[in-house]
């Protein structure tokens, strides 16, 4: 005897069951319908997931009608390929429709779950498809995990058409994929999905009954969709999340505002403390210091500490703007700089992100000049060329009676003794590099009187040293 209370939500069954003793040993709750079908406990995401190239949203540039791609996966002439794109924009939508259009077995494994013996195990089942006339597309998710050797296991596969090999990566594949790899794949660069793309991707799940919530009929506003659209922040798979969660809380089946608060409280920007979203960032912020634009300096310095970069990071990094892009156009730059890095050290967050959101504004509209960074490395380049060159006779140290004798120190002039303060006909550089030019100060900021200063006294020392 079997008693059952079953519910209904969203189409699918869900039950609780109590099991009499006397129970065939053969049944089981699935065999009476009871639980639902595999497909139905699945996330919106996976079971919106799109099947045919039509059914993608955005990637318009990779595969909008005509193109490139498009037409070879079309035609089936699939070739092996790395997809490089942030989270959520359809790299494993893509590795699956490749197999698809290509009529060929799809094996996935992931570098950050699988070892090498995966990788074997999974070559040696294309190997054998590969001998019966049938091919495999091997799909490797987070490929740039995989270290140098992992990857080199591919290789002759690829080469011997064993398997059509798709990688999917959110890093910059220049840097974490070896040349050997990369010189037998296409590289295809996949954009984060626009917020109009997800829209539509929404409207899709929300009207369609089988694989979609089109059951739960649910009232939903325009800009509603468009909320949850700008926090998934390019990714699809998050937006169709937030969306079904979005489903679950809405009170009498709508999405209302109460509902969306609750949903979208904690979103977060897209962002990789060690990868490629963090460098891009990083570059916006120095760029935008050294431009002068201090609304943008601001605005990349908040998306940094909003998406979890360590403040001292940022302290460190605007230091060096300071000492590189600001120089001795205004030296205060640099002090303020440590004492930006001083008052986060000493007040913590959320407080001491003040100082470096005003040091970033301060940077930003200080005058600019990187003449002492050109100067260092000029002197650094001449160094590294001109080797170990001798110090004039007059500037060495004479602390013993045989140095003095053998003429260190003889005819240095002391500076303060002379008329004016500067000793104009006095050699500092080595002979071979006299009359060489490092520092050339520009005409910004304080550098303007440097400069002028500057400017006089190399003329005067030309002069009496005979032109």
């Amino acid at each position: 005897m079997l008693r059952a209370a079953v519910c209904k939500r969203g189409g699918a069954a869900c039950g609780i069951l109590s099991y009499h003793a006397a129970m065939p040993s053969t049944f089981t709750p699935r065999d009476a319908g009871l639980f639902p079908e595999p497909d139905a406990l699945k996330p919106l995401a996976e079971r919106m997931r799109p099947r045919t190239l039509d059914e993608i949203v955005g990637q318009q540039r990779l595969l909008g009608p005509g193109k490139a791609l498009r037409r070879a996966l079309e035609a089936g002439r699939v070739h092996s390929m790395v997809l490089w794109g942030p989270p959520g924009c359809g790299k494993t939508t893509l590795a699956l429709l490749v197999a698809r259009y290509a009529d060929a077995d799809f094996r996935a494994v992931s570098a950050v779950l699988s070892g090498l013996p995966e990788v074997r195990k999974a070559l040696a089942e294309a190997e054998a498809n590969f001998a019966q006339g049938r091919r495999t597309v091997l799909f490797v998710d987070e490929v740039h995990r995989f270290n140098k050797a992992q990857q080199d296991a591919f290789l002759p596969h690829i080469e011997k058409g064993v398997i059509i090999f798709v990688g999917a990566t959110t890093e910059n594949p220049s840097f974490e994929l070896n040349s050997a790899l990369l010189s037998r794949c296409r590289v295809h660069v996949m954009e984060a999905v626009s917020a109009d793309d997800i829209v539509a991707a929404l409207h899709r799940a929300l009207d369609d009954g089988e694989r979609g919530l089109g059951g739960l009929r649910l009232s939903v506003d325009e800009s509603a969709l468009r909320l949850i659209a700008q926090a998934a922040d390019g990714d699809v798979r998050r937006a169709l999340t937030l969306l079904e969660i979005a489903g679950e809380l809405a009170e009498d089946g709508r999405i209302g505002e109460t509902t969306l608060e609750q949903v979208l409280a904690d979103r977060t920007r897209r962002f990789d403390k060690g990868g490629e979203q963090f460098y891009d960032q990083i570059s916006a912020l120095h760029k935008s210091v050294r431009s002068s634009d201090p609304d943008a300096a601001v605005y990349w310095l908040c998306r940094m500490l909003d998406g979890g970069c360590d403040p001292l990071y940022l302290a460190r990094r605007m230091t060096r703007m300071a000492v590189e892009d600001v120089g001795l156009a205004e030296p205060r730059a640099w002090r303020m700089a440590l004492d930006a890095w001083d008052t986060y050290e000493r007040l913590g967050s959320p407080e001491g992100e003040l100082g470096l959101a005003q040091l970033a504004l301060w940077l930003a509209v200080a005058p600019k000049s990187n003449a002492a960074y050109q100067a260092y490395n000029a002197a650094r380049a001449t160094v590294r060329e001109t080797g170990t060159l001798e110090v004039p006779m007059h500037l060495r140290n004479a602390p013993t009676r045989l140095m003095k004798g053998l003429g260190y120190g003889k005819g240095y002039q002391y500076d303060h003794d002379v008329a004016g303060g500067v000793a104009l006909d006095q050699q500092c550089l080595p002979d071979a590099l006299d009359g060489t030019v490092f520092y050339e100060p520009t005409e910004r900021g304080l550098e303007a009187k440097l400069r002028e200063k500057l400017a006089a006294l190399r003329e005067a020392r030309r002069k009496a040293r005979g032109g």
